[in-house]
C-alpha cells in the first residue's frame, strides 16, 4: 500500500516566516537530513546569530545573503497520519509567477501572517491567488506571537482582520492558530505560552486534511511531450494528467480526431545509458496519473508534441475561445490586440485577449475598471482569450494541467487558470 501523500504551499509576506515555519516543521518531525541542524547551528554562530529555523529551505548561499526564498523548492516531512510534499511558494514580489506554479500543484495551504504586522498587502495578494485556483483545505497561522508577548488580543485582532478579508474570496480557513514557528509554540506542540488559545496545533490541524481523490480515478488525458523513433516503433511520450491507461484500451488522439488501441506501454529502466537499447525497457500493464511513460499503438498515427490522448466516449473540450482569470506579471502591460504566445499543457499556440471584461487590484480587490483596454502589472482581470487555431482544454478544477496556462512575450507575462471553455 501506498504512503499517504498532501501537497501543500505555505505563502504570505517575505518576511513573515514562512522559511522558518517550514524548517520548525522539519527539525520538530525528525525530518530533517542527518547533521543538518549542526550544520546551521555552526552557520548561525558564524554569523553571530541564534539559530535560524529558515536556513534548512534557504540552503543556497545566495538565498541566505539575501534572507529571500527565491525557487519553488519541495521538500518532504512525515506525520504518524502521513507523508507531506510541502512547497515553499516565494513571497517576495517580483516571485509572485514561481507562487503561482506553487500553489497551482498545492491540495492544502497555510496562509502566514505576522501577529505585530498583521494582514500586508502581499498576505492579500497570495490568498486571493489561492482562491482564485479554488483551494478549500486553508489554516491561517498567526506567526510571531512571541513578539507580541503571546498576548490574545492582538491574536483576536489579527484573526478578525484576517477572516474579513478571506470571506470577499470566499476562503473559509478551517483553523487560525496563534504561533511562534521560532520558538516552535504551537506547530507541533501545545505550550504554556499560548495556554488561552484551545485550538490545535499546526500538524494536528493539517492531519485533520483529507487527501483529495486521485486523479487516476478521472477521464484519461495524455498530452503527447515529444516523439521517439525507434526499431521501426514511434514511442509517444508524456506525462500522465489524469486517468489510467492500459494495453489494448481504445483511444482517441485529439485534435486530429483519429481513433485506434495502445499497443504497448512503454517504461525506461535507466537513463544511464541509450534508453531505447536492448532490455532497457519494459511494458507495463498500466500507467497513472502522474507517471511519465510512453505509449505505442495498433495504428500508424503520426502524433506530435502538444496532441492529447483521451478516450473516445469522455474527451476534453476543443476550442478557439475560453473565459479566464489571468494574473498579469509584466512590468510593460498587456494592450488589447497584441498578439501573445500561450503555452497550456505541452501545447504552444499564438492567441489575443479579445476582450478584457474587468480589471481588479490583486491587494485590495477594488475592480478598477469594466471593458478595459490594457491589464496592468499585478492587476488580475477576467478575459476572454482567443487562440490562433483550436486547443484542447478544461476548466482548471477539472482537471488543473489543461486548465492552467502562461502568456509569453520572450519570457513570462502572466499566468492564468481557465474558468469556462
Amino acid at each position: 500500500m501506498t504512503e499517504e501523500n498532501l501537497k501543500l504551499v505555505i505563502v504570505g509576506h517575505v518576511d513573515h516566516g514562512k522559511s522558518t515555519l517550514i524548517g520548525r516543521l522539519f527539525y520538530d518531525t525528525g525530518s530533517l537530513p542527518e547533521g543538518k541542524i549542526e550544520e546551521i547551528k555552526s552557520v548561525c554562530e558564524a554569523l553571530g546569530r541564534d539559530i535560524e529555523f529558515s536556513y534548512v529551505v534557504d540552503s543556497l548561499a545566495e538565498e541566505r545573503g539575501q534572507g529571500i526564498t527565491i525557487d519553488t523548492a519541495q521538500k518532504f516531512f512525515k506525520t504518524k497520519r502521513r507523508r507531506y510534499t510541502i512547497i515553499d511558494a516565494p513571497g517576495h514580489v517580483e516571485f509572485i509567477k514561481n507562487m503561482i506554479t506553487g500553489a497551482s500543484q498545492a491540495e492544502a495551504a497555510i496562509i502566514i501572517v505576522d501577529a505585530e504586522e498583521g494582514v500586508s498587502e502581499q498576505t492579500r495578494r497570495h490568498s486571493y491567488i489561492l482562491g482564485m485556483l479554488g483551494l478549500k483545505q486553508v489554516i491561517v497561522a498567526v506567526n510571531k506571537m512571541d513578539l507580541v508577548g503571546y498576548k490574545e488580543g492582538r491574536y483576536r485582532e489579527v484573526d478578525k482582520e484576517i477572516q474579513n478579508f478571506l470571506e470577499t474570496i470566499k476562503i473559509k480557513p478551517r483553523y487560525v492558530i496563534p504561533i511562534s514557528a521560532k520558538e516552535g509554540d504551537f506547530v507541533a506542540k501545545k505550550t504554556e505560552n499560548l495556554e488561552w488559545f484551545d485550538g490545535p496545533t499546526i500538524l494536528e490541524a493539517l492531519d485533520t486534511f483529507e487527501v483529495p481523490e486521485s486523479p487516476k480515478d478521472k477521464p484519461l488525458r495524455f498530452p503527447i511531450q515529444d516523439v521517439y523513433r525507434f526499431d521501426d516503433k514511434r514511442i509517444s511520450v508524456g506525462r500522465i494528467s489524469s486517468g489510467t491507461i492500459r494495453p489494448g484500451e481504445r483511444i482517441i488522439v485529439l485534435p486530429s480526431m483519429e481513433k485506434t488501441r495502445i499497443k504497448h506501454i512503454i517504461e525506461w529502466q535507466s537513463d544511464k545509458e541509450n534508453p531505447f537499447g536492448p532490455g532497457s525497457y519494459q511494458y507495463p500493464e498500466s500507467a497513472q496519473a502522474g507517471k511519465s511513460t510512453g505509449v505505442t499503438l495498433v495504428d500508424k498515427l503520426f502524433l506530435d508534441r502538444g496532441d492529447v490522448i483521451s478516450t473516445p466516449q469522455n474527451q476534453p473540450k476543443m476550442t478557439d475561445k475560453f473565459n479566464a482569470h489571468v494574473f498579469w506579471l509584466d512590468k510593460e502591460p498587456y494592450k488589447k490586440g497584441e498578439r501573445i504566445k500561450l503555452k497550456c499543457a505541452t501545447q504552444e499556440v499564438m492567441c489575443e485577449i479579445e476582450k478584457i471584461e474587468r480589471v481588479i487590484d490583486s491587494s485590495t480587490l477594488k475592480v478598477l475598471t469594466e471593458d478595459a483596454d490594457e491589464i496592468r502589472n499585478r492587476e488580475v482581470a477576467d478575459v476572454i482569450v482567443k487562440t490562433s487555431q483550436p486547443i484542447i482544454i478544461e476548466n482548471f478544477n477539472d482537471t488543473p494541467e489543461l486548465g492552467r496556462f502562461v502568456f509569453e512575450r520572450g519570457d513570462t507575462c502572466a499566468g492564468g487558470i481557465i474558468t469556462e471553455v
